[in-house]
C-alpha cells in the first residue's frame, strides 16, 4: 500500500488532504473493517476505499468525532455507515450493547430521495450483519427510514418492533419523537449527512432540537460537501473536539475535473428538439434532466415521452409513491431518462449517469455543482450540457464567474448546429423523435359528444326578442301565453311581482298606467288608460 497522502495540510483546523492521482487506496478489510461488511461490500463489487473513506474510518471506528468534507460523489455514505454498522456489531468493545429495541444510531439526512437512497447504501452493507442483544442472543441488524410523505403507521409499527438504526429526515423524526413513538434516549452514534443541503432547506431549527434530546456522550459524524458559518456553529456546539478532514484529488476544483462541460445558448422553443438530439449521442447512458419548476419538469417529461424516450419525472407535484416508483426504474434502467427539479433530485446517487442536462440555466454556482456532480461519480466520467436561454444569460454570468469556467459568453446554438452534432457526437441522421407520434384515436368521439347543433337553445331565442316582436310570434305555443314580446317579459313580471300584477286589475285606471310605464320601461306610453285596462286583465289572465 502506498503512502495515502501526498499533500497534508492545516488551513483553519481544517486537515486538508490531497490525494495524489496514483495513489492505491486500502481496501475495506485492510482498515480492519468486519468481516460480514467486507464480503457484503465485496459482493456488490466494492473492495478498495475512496479518499474521504479511507481517512475517515480510522477516527470513526475509534468513536471520534468528526467532520468529513467533501464534494458530491466521494463516498461520504460509507464513510460513516461502514463504522456506525462495524460498531453495532462489536457492541461488546464499543459499549453498544442493546439494552432493548430502542434505536443506537440516528442518521439525519434532508431529502426523502437521500433517506431511501441511505438505508439501501447501509442494508447493502449489513445484508450479512448479525448484532448481539442483552440476553447474548443475536439477529439481523434493523434499519428503517423514517420520512414524510408515507403513512405513519408502519413506520410507527418498524419502531414498535425495535430497530437499530434509523434514517430520517428532521421534520418527520421530530414528529414521531414528539409523539413519543421514536425513542432517543438510547442512541449512541449521530450522523448528520449533507448538513449544507439542511441548512438550505431551512432545517437548522429542527436539527438542533432533536440534537438536544439525545444522550451525551455519544459519537456525532457530520458529512457535508461546504461549510457555512452556520453549520460550523453547530459543529462547535454539539460536537466534541471533532476532527475536521476535507478529502480532495490532485488539481481538482469545485467543479469534477471528470465531467466534461458544456455550455450553449438555446433558444425556449428550440430546448425540446434540442434535447432530444443530445438524447442520441453516441456512448449516451443513463441521463438526468434538471429544470427549475415543477410544472416544466413535467412538461419536459411528457414531450420526451411523446418523442419515443423512455422518461420519467420526480418533482413535488408528484406524490411519494410515483417519485420513488419512477427512481426504482430509474436505477435499474427500466428508463433511462429522468427529468427533477433541484430539491427533488437531491440525494439521488446513482453512479453510472452519462449525461446531465440543464434544461433551464441553474439559480447559483452551488445548484451548478450540484446538478453536475450527478454525473463523474465514483470515478467515472461524464458530460454536463447546459442551455442558457437570452434572459438566463446574467444568471450564467454569475456562475461562470463564480466558478471560473471561462465561458462568459456561451455559443448560440440550435437542434440543428454542426458544433452541437460534432461536439457531443450526435449522429447526422438523428432527429427529434425516434417512435411515431401518439395519435389519440378518441378525436373523432370528442367531436360527437358535443354536436354543434345543440348548442343554441330556442328558449334562448324567443328571450331575445327585440321591438316588441319575435319570430316565433303567432305560434300555437306563443298564442297560448299572450302576444309574443308580452309573453317573454310578463312571465318574470309575473314571477317577480305577483301581487302588482293583481294590484294592477282592481286600481283605478289613473294609477295603473304610471305602475306600468315604470315596469314596462314606457313600452306602452302613448296607450290610454281604459285600453291599458282592456289588454292587460286578459293577458295576466293568459300568463297566470
Amino acid at each position: 500500500m502506498s503512502d495515502p497522502i501526498a499533500t497534508p495540510a492545516k488551513d483553519d483546523d481544517v486537515q486538508t488532504t490531497i490525494v495524489d492521482e496514483t495513489h492505491t487506496s486500502p481496501t475495506f478489510a485492510e482498515l480492519g473493517v468486519d468481516d460480514s461488511i467486507v464480503e457484503a461490500l465485496a459482493d456488490d463489487g466494492k473492495t478498495h476505499t475512496f479518499a474521504i473513506q479511507e481517512l475517515t474510518l480510522p477516527l470513526a471506528l475509534s468513536g471520534d468525532d468528526l467532520i468529513g468534507q467533501a464534494r458530491t460523489g466521494m463516498g461520504k455514505t460509507f464513510g460513516f455507515g461502514v463504522p456506525l454498522l462495524h460498531r453495532l456489531a462489536h457492541a461488546d468493545s464499543s459499549g453498544l450493547r442493546a439494552l432493548d429495541n430502542t434505536p443506537r444510531a440516528l442518521i439525519i439526512v434532508p431529502t426523502r430521495e437521500l433517506c431511501i437512497q441511505v438505508t439501501g447504501d447501509l442494508e447493502v452493507a449489513a445484508k450479512k450483519l448479525d448484532v448481539t442483544l442483552a440476553d447474548g442472543t443475536t439477529r439481523p441488524i434493523r434499519i428503517t427510514s423514517i420520512y414524510g410523505g408515507r403513512p405513519y403507521e408502519s413506520q410507527i409499527a418498524d419502531l414498535k418492533k425495535g430497530v437499530d438504526v434509523v434514517v430520517g429526515t428532521p421534520g418527520r423524526l421530530l414528529d414521531l419523537a414528539q409523539q413519543g413513538h421514536l425513542i432517543l434516549g438510547k442512541v449512541a452514534v449521530l450522523v448528520l449527512d449533507e448538513a449544507d443541503e439542511m441548512l438550505d432547506l431551512g432545517f437548522l431549527p429542527d436539527i438542533e432540537r432533536i440534537m438536544s434530546a439525545l444522550p451525551t456522550p455519544r459519537q456525532t459524524m457530520l458529512f457535508s460537501a461546504t461549510m457555512p458559518g452556520p453549520i460550523v456553529t453547530l459543529a462547535r456546539t454539539f460536537l466534541h473536539r471533532p476532527t475536521h478532514i476535507r478529502a480532495e484529488h490532485a488539481n481538482d476544483s469545485a467543479v469534477h475535473e471528470r465531467t466534461t462541460q458544456y455550455v450553449y445558448r438555446a433558444h425556449a422553443l428550440d430546448k425540446a428538439e434540442l434535447v432530444a438530439r443530445i438524447l442520441q449521442a453516441d456512448g449516451r447512458g443513463a441521463t438526468m434532466i434538471f429544470t427549475r419548476t415543477k410544472r416544466t419538469a413535467q412538461k419536459v417529461a411528457d414531450d420526451l415521452g411523446e418523442r419515443g424516450f423512455s422518461v420519467g419525472a420526480v418533482h413535488g407535484d408528484l406524490g411519494q409513491v410515483a417519485r420513488e416508483k419512477a427512481l426504482k426504474r430509474f436505477r435499474t434502467g427500466d428508463i433511462d431518462v429522468l427529468v427533477a427539479t433541484d430539491v427533488a433530485a437531491r440525494g439521488i446517487d446513482i453512479d453510472d449517469v452519462t449525461h446531465v442536462i440543464n434544461y433551464q440555466c441553474p439559480e447559483d454556482d452551488k445548484t451548478y455543482v450540484h446538478r453536475i456532480g450527478r454525473t463523474g461519480r465514483a470515478g467515472r466520467t461524464g458530460i454536463a450540457v447546459t442551455l442558457v436561454d437570452w434572459d438566463e444569460l446574467h444568471r450564467w454570468e454569475l456562475i461562470n464567474n463564480a466558478l471560473g469556467l471561462d465561458v462568459p459568453a456561451p455559443v448560440e446554438t440550435y437542434s440543428t448546429s454542426d458544433h452541437l452534432r460534432e461536439e457531443l457526437g450526435i449522429p447526422e441522421s438523428a432527429t427529434g423523435r425516434i417512435a411515431a407520434p401518439k395519435t389519440d384515436t378518441k378525436d373523432e368521439q370528442r367531436g360527437e359528444r358535443t354536436p354543434r347543433a345543440e348548442r343554441p337553445k330556442s328558449n334562448r331565442v324567443r328571450r331575445r326578442t327585440r321591438g316588441g316582436r319575435s319570430g316565433d310570434a303567432g305560434t300555437g305555443q306563443d298564442s297560448q301565453k299572450g302576444s309574443g314580446p308580452k309573453n317573454s317579459d310578463d312571465t318574470d313580471s309575473t314571477t317577480n311581482s305577483g301581487p302588482a300584477t293583481a294590484d294592477d286589475s282592481s286600481a283605478s285606471g289613473e294609477s295603473k298606467p304610471r305602475r306600468r310605464r315604470r315596469r314596462r320601461g314606457g313600452a306602452n306610453r302613448n296607450s290610454s288608460g281604459g285600453q291599458h285596462n282592456g289588454e292587460h286583465a286578459p293577458a295576466a289572465t293568459a300568463a297566470e
